[in-house]
């Protein structure tokens, strides 16, 4: 009988993971336990994803504000220091503002408008238009910002997040100032000692304050990339990629997740006979249209994958193909011409126009976001997503 469905994408209940769990043997035996119960089969490259929170959490990767705050203080020797360019976020950021305030006596805040770097909007775009504001290139004080603006609270969360910010800071002794600008350089003119805290945009800023003369610049990919004081660490990402865990606690991204989706593999395929991909993923890439943030707050998608996800899909237009190829035929000719075209497509279809409006997306990015969108961020309880038939196409 003809196959009539496709892709399918599973969420897996687990177990509530905590620092010692052995991640690898829990996801085996929740994959193996699931197929039995559920029965679906283990197939050759079936995807199994894991989310990283889960992973950090088996190791128990945490580190109090006091942590960072050692680390700052280590960092930076200037009474007073710029952190830039934050993202606006209770769960991502606020944290690690109250560590960093608190390794610091006076801090210039800066932060981009109209919105932060994925998105979260300080203000309204059409609200500058209408006060004949450029966020390109003017710099605006607190006060001249609110005599503009007012006092705006995000749609989503209800916070005031100049104040909320303000307030974080001053709460661990640090005194604050806040200024808006899009500008790396427009900090130089309070102070030549930097803490960028961009994500993906993180390097050039870092470029540009080190070519126009600042004297010390690190990123938030640089705060805790080694253990201070026995805390959690790193090596790569630092502070990026880190969540709220409690009010003086982060969680920060996991650590060597390779030899973990390594084995995951091979203990699957040692109890199955079967291949399946493996990787850890963190927040999709992808926009919501209406409160146009851009979900994307952890450094990469996926810190560790096998081999089989690496690359970008290959694949046609089914509907170019009906409607210029093959559209002077139709019924089971059409389907026959098309699946015979998909079957000696070539190997590499970048520029074809048979290829015109797939997804040029890496396929980790792909199925980090299909995988995020399906365990949440709430109470489902599924870390563990369990993905079929994604290589497949119309002929299989």
């Amino acid at each position: 009988m003809e196959r009539v469905v496709g892709t399918t994408v599973c969420g897996l209940r687990g177990p509530i993971i905590n620092q010692g769990c052995n991640i690898q043997q829990i996801v085996v035996d929740t994959v193996l336990n699931a197929a039995k119960v559920e029965g679906f089969l283990i197939e050759d490259r079936d995807i199994v994803t894991i989310t990283e929170s889960i992973v950090a959490r088996a190791q128990g990767n945490y580190a109090t504000i006091d942590h960072i705050a050692t680390d700052i203080k280590a960092k930076f020797d200037a009474e007073t220091v710029g952190v830039i360019f934050p993202i606006l976020s209770r769960n991502r950021f606020a944290v690690c503002l109250r560590g960093i305030a608190k390794g610091i006596k006076q801090v210039v805040l800066m932060l981009n408008y109209p919105s932060d770097e994925v998105g979260n909007h300080l203000v309204d775009l059409d609200k500058l238009d209408e006060k004949g504001i450029n966020p390109w290139t003017d710099v605006l004080t607190e006060a001249e910002f609110r005599r503009h603006f007012g006092y705006i609270k995000h749609p989503f969360t209800g916070i005031d997040y100049i104040e909320y910010y303000r307030n974080l800071i001053e709460s661990e002794g640090a005194t604050c100032q806040i200024i808006f600008s899009n500008h790396p350089k427009t900090i130089l003119n309070y102070t030549n000692q930097v803490l960028t805290c961009d994500i993906h945009s993180r390097f050039r800023t870092k470029r540009i304050l080190k070519n126009n003369g600042a004297e010390k610049v690190y990123g938030l990919d640089e705060i805790l990339t080694e253990s201070i004081n026995g805390s959690g660490c790193n090596e790569k990402y630092g502070l990026l990629g880190s969540n709220k865990a409690t009010e003086e606690r982060v969680k920060l991204f996991p650590n060597n997740c390779q030899p973990i989706v390594d084995g995951i593999q091979a203990e699957i395929k040692a109890q199955t006979g079967k291949t399946v991909e493996v990787m850890v993923y963190g927040d999709g890439a992808f926009k919501d249209p209406v409160g146009k943030i851009w979900e994307l707050a952890d450094p990469v998608v996926s810190p560790a994958y096998t081999a089989g996800l690496d690359g970008t899909p290959n694949e046609v237009k089914l509907k170019y193909l009906a409607d210029n190829n093959f559209s002077h035929l139709c019924g089971e000719d059409q389907k026959l011409a098309i699946s015979e075209y998909i079957q000696n497509k070539c190997e590499d279809l970048v520029g074809s126009m048979e290829a015109q409006g797939t997804t040029p997306r890496r396929l980790t990015d792909l199925i980090g976001s299909l995988s995020d969108l399906t365990s949440g961020s709430g109470d489902k309880g599924t870390p563990i997503v369990y993905i079929k038939g994604y290589f497949d196409n119309y002929t299989k």
